[in-house]
């Protein structure tokens, strides 16, 4: 086992990963598993990690931990307070520090971010930015984050000036799986034709989707609309209110989102669109990024 001289965690409320990183801060191992804070009580967590890493931890010797994400919540393993907008993302100098049972470790988490006016917060993302401004330090604009709630967020001078969260992926979630749009829209497939031209209806009469959300159940009904169709213009004209909302955040802006998969495409898409071309970047690469540059930072003010 190669030695590793701190861990990076990413601490979600689905999963955990962590990633063992070596003296000269390369990633020589990382490992997964589903033991998210959804699932743990307050008591659990030590236990969780150590499976984990047991096999880095050295009797007599103490091994830092820096972790993000929902671990930091109030149901997670200790509550990382806030910081206020303006502020640096995830910045080490302000990480909690949590008394573990185990001598062999040392457990930081990192602070989420919260916005007082409109009311907003964010826990996990704030790592991400602070990993997307260290690879890209001259960066100002704006950062599109999908998701389940995705964020867009207002970077200027290294900080993060507001933000804004929609619940665009929750609420297709639930409409898709829960609603009586569950009978009409398919589990997967996608027409990229039908989405655009959705995003299109949602964009110019966002005071209309709702409307036109029962329309999927009823075009099903009487005009033969296919489950795929339905799933796609389902995505477009809840993206197109999205977009129509975040407005004053991407038009005549510089953009970068921050997402994987298909649901950063159907973002990056939308956007060009609207004439906006934005650069994609990694969510694992830019987490552990920002893990990283905080750690640099603990390491200077408290370890």
């Amino acid at each position: 086992m190669e030695h590793a001289a701190w861990i990076a965690v990413d601490w979600g409320t689905s999963n955990l990963r962590v990633w063992a990183i070596d003296a000269a801060g390369n990633a020589i191992a990382s490992h997964t598993s589903d033991q998210g804070m959804g699932v743990l009580t307050r008591d659990a967590f030590e236990g969780a990690l150590l499976a984990l890493i047991e096999p880095y931890l050295k009797t007599g010797k103490t091994l830092p931990v820096l972790c993000c994400g929902m671990v930091g919540s109030r149901q997670g393993w200790a509550e990382a307070a806030y910081l206020s907008t303006p502020c640096a993302p995830a910045d080490g100098q302000n990480a909690f520090h949590v008394v573990a049972t185990d001598p062999r470790i040392s457990v930081h988490i990192l602070p989420g971010i919260k916005q007082m006016t409109p009311p907003d917060v964010m826990r996990g993302e704030e790592t991400q930015i602070s990993g997307y401004l260290a690879d890209n330090p001259d960066f100002d604009g704006v950062l599109c984050m999908p998701g389940t709630h995705t964020k867009w967020v207002h970077i200027s001078l290294g900080e993060v000036v507001s933000f804004q969260t929609f619940m665009t992926g929750e609420v297709f979630a639930l409409l898709s799986q829960q609603s009586v749009l569950r009978h009409s829209v398919s589990a997967e497939g996608f027409d990229s034709g039908v989405f655009k031209d959705a995003l299109t209806d949602a964009m110019s009469r966002p005071q209309s989707v709702t409307a036109a959300l029962f329309g999927l159940r009823a075009g099903a009904l009487v005009a033969d609309m296919s489950p795929v169709a339905a799933r796609s213009r389902l995505s477009g004209l809840l993206i197109g209110a999205e977009l129509a909302g975040a407005r004053p955040y991407w038009l005549g802006q510089n953009v970068a989102i921050i997402g994987d998969g298909g649901l950063s495409d159907l973002y990056r898409s939308a956007l060009q669109e609207q004439g906006v071309d934005a650069a994609c970047a990694n969510v694992e690469a830019t987490t552990l990024s920002g893990l990283k540059s905080a750690f640099e930072t603990l390491k200077e003010t408290s370890l």
